[in-house]
């Protein structure tokens, strides 16, 4: 089988035995007609072998030592600095460099701060998710966002809620589990469908592992990712987890038991009774009626 050169594990070894063969009376030649190589190759492993007792000559890299086109070190130092100093990403880092009249091109100031450690790389266990575009929505369906809700401290025994809103008639639905996962995540949304008078066209959610790539895969709808950190994409369902906690959880005992029994009678008042100013003090229902 074929291997580069600079990658053979046992050419380091293979060097020094001929360079033995060599100072044990060998001659160059046919120490390098012996291993299949140029003489002068093994003239410069003689050259090149470690006098200290090593049994191996390393493979050097063949990066070169120095390059004309290279930063220089105080532009490098300044790289540094204003990272440290701001904190920001390279395209700021880049700019604060133009306004000090350095010259230095983008793609050097990430490979600097590459080199350095400094640059938040993306996690190698994440999952990349190619989000669909936004639709854009005029009836009730077209857009239905989902998220879910964490009660309870992180040191004591905990509980979630689903929760779901459909954008055009702000019409919602929640549930309580005991845990979050990609399979409760699916029976949460078969649920919520089943009481929804119109199919859902496209779901929207964060990036929570609860809404993997195996639950797109498996919700047989159109389901499209948030921007990371951008909670404002999901800015409706966010104001009615808000609301719920404010008008529901904050009366409630902390048992599921006490939020499987108030949450069905709250989305009854919030669907059917509850006016609201993005609907021009119209109920969800109204709105779903309209449509």
């Amino acid at each position: 089988m074929y291997m580069p050169y600079s990658l053979n594990p046992h050419l380091p070894k293979l060097r020094m035995k001929t360079v033995l063969l060599v100072r044990a009376g060998w001659s160059i030649r046919s120490a390098a007609r012996h291993v299949g190589v140029e003489p002068s190759t093994v003239s410069r492993w003689v050259k090149s072998a470690p006098a200290d007792g090593r049994l191996i000559i390393p493979t050097r890299t063949s990066r070169p030592g120095s390059c004309p086109w290279s930063l220089k070190p105080e532009i490098v130092a300044k790289i540094v600095e204003l990272r440290k100093q701001y904190g920001r990403c390279s395209e700021v880092v880049h700019q604060e460099l133009l306004n000090r009249g350095i010259a230095v091109s983008l793609s050097s100031v990430k490979r600097t701060l590459d080199r350095h450690n400094l640059l938040r790389k993306n996690s190698l266990w994440k999952k990349l998710h190619l989000t669909l575009p936004r639709p854009s929505i005029e009836k009730p369906g077209d857009l239905v966002q989902i998220d879910t809700i964490h009660l309870g401290p992180v040191t004591a025994p905990r509980f979630f809620v689903y929760t779901l809103l459909d954008v055009c008639s702000r019409w919602a639905y929640a549930l309580p589990v005991n845990r979050i996962s990609t399979h409760a995540s699916l029976y949460f949304v078969k649920q919520a469908q089943k009481i929804f008078p119109v199919s859902f066209k496209m779901l929207q959610s964060d990036h929570g592992s609860e809404f993997s790539k195996y639950f797109s895969s498996m919700v047989k709808i159109n389901h499209r990712h948030s921007r990371v950190r951008k909670p404002n994409d999901n800015a409706h369902l966010e104001r009615f987890n808000r609301t719920i906690q404010d008008e529901c959880f904050s009366r409630l005992p902390f048992r599921i038991t006490s939020y499987r029994q108030a949450i069905p009678k709250y989305l009854d008042y919030y669907n059917g009774q509850r006016l609201h100013l993005g609907l021009e003090l119209k109920t969800p229902l109204e709105a779903l009626r309209r449509s």
